[in-house]
């Protein structure tokens, strides 16, 4: 299976750069994959969709301030991505600079200096002088996607942020969760269930091979509470974002509900728990959009995405939402 078959031209002013005034203003594309049949929906239409049998699973990680500007010691300029906390004072990092830095050199964020202790894979090993999350929050910025043109602004920091984001370690945001207003998510709170997946770095790579069956992918780290699992047994899972579905398929898979995950869902993938999906617009030969087609159907993906952009829906992480029923 190759990577180009997963491909789509965009209209570059279809890719959302802010989310709408208010979160749950947006569209809804519904598609019935047994039938192929489309339906231009309002996001506020959503809660008459789920029926009571329903178990809508949110991810509840919440996005830190990833990104971190600074320098070497030469003076030249870095940037430091943390992907992931290892203690109060050990991240595994992303450093981009002109030339990558040495094992046991310093860098410098403001006035602090920051320890490159070692070398692993496409990241590094640093230790801070403070509590990394203090240095986050003081200096750290929202990590948008690099589709996304602007700085990070102030509307970012509240709206690339669910309204239930509880656990922090995400370096994305579970974007299928920002359409979600409070009031929204408490007419349902019934069927709410609560799952959590950190996001990693990986969600921005882009697929490097042209065979689908060769790419590997990076590992996230989750959790799924016993009494939550067994709640879903007797229901129909509609999972809202591929970050959960992610979860709960590899909590399936693995018969794990805590742990680290690398599933790579493509077409041919056997479902055991998800019926229903709740996502976004994702981005040609991704990942994500070999997921959705191994959910949906490739067929079924290319005609609804054919339709989304001849209907000017609004695509990834501030773009509209589809609403995929198996």
């Amino acid at each position: 299976m190759l990577v180009s078959e997963f491909d789509y031209d965009l209209p570059s002013e279809l890719i959302a750069q802010h989310p709408l005034p208010q979160r749950s203003e947006s569209r809804l594309l519904r598609l019935d994959a047994r039938t192929g049949r489309l339906s231009d929906l309002a996001f506020s239409d959503f809660p008459g969709l789920v029926d009571k049998d329903d178990a809508i699973v949110i991810n509840d990680t919440r996005v830190i301030k990833a990104r971190l500007s600074g320098r070497k010691a030469s003076g030249g300029k870095i940037e430091l991505f943390v992907e992931r906390q290892l203690g109060e004072h050990e991240a595994l990092a992303l450093i981009r600079a002109s030339h990558p830095p040495a094992v046991g050199s310093v860098l410098f964020i403001e006035d602090l200096s920051v320890k490159v202790e070692s070398r692993e894979g496409e990241l590094y090993r640093v230790r801070f002088p403070e509590r990394v999350a203090s240095v986050l929050e003081r200096f750290g910025a929202v990590p948008l996607p690099p589709y996304i043109r602007h700085a990070p602004q102030a509307e970012d920091t509240d709206r690339y942020q669910t309204v239930y984001a509880a656990h922090p370690g995400a370096v994305a945001a579970p974007t299928a969760g920002l359409h979600f207003s409070e009031a929204m998510l408490d007419e349902m709170k019934d069927q709410v269930a609560r799952i959590t997946l950190h996001v990693g770095f990986g969600t921005f790579q882009p697929v490097r091979v042209d065979e689908v069956e060769q790419h590997r992918m990076h590992s996230e780290r989750y959790r799924i509470s016993a009494k939550t699992w067994e709640s879903l047994r007797e229901k129909r899972v509609l999972a809202v974002g591929t970050t959960t579905l992610r979860a709960l398929e590899s909590a399936a898979l693995t018969g794990k509900l805590e742990g680290e995950t690398d599933i790579f869902i493509y077409p041919g993938f056997r479902f055991r728990v998800v019926k229903r999906l709740l996502t976004n617009f994702h981005l040609p030969k991704s990942t994500l959009l070999m997921l959705v087609s191994a959910f949906a159907g490739v067929e079924n993906i290319r005609k609804a995405y054919a339709h989304a952009i001849a209907e000017r829906y609004r695509f990834f992480s501030y773009g509209d939402a589809m609403l995929i029923d198996t």
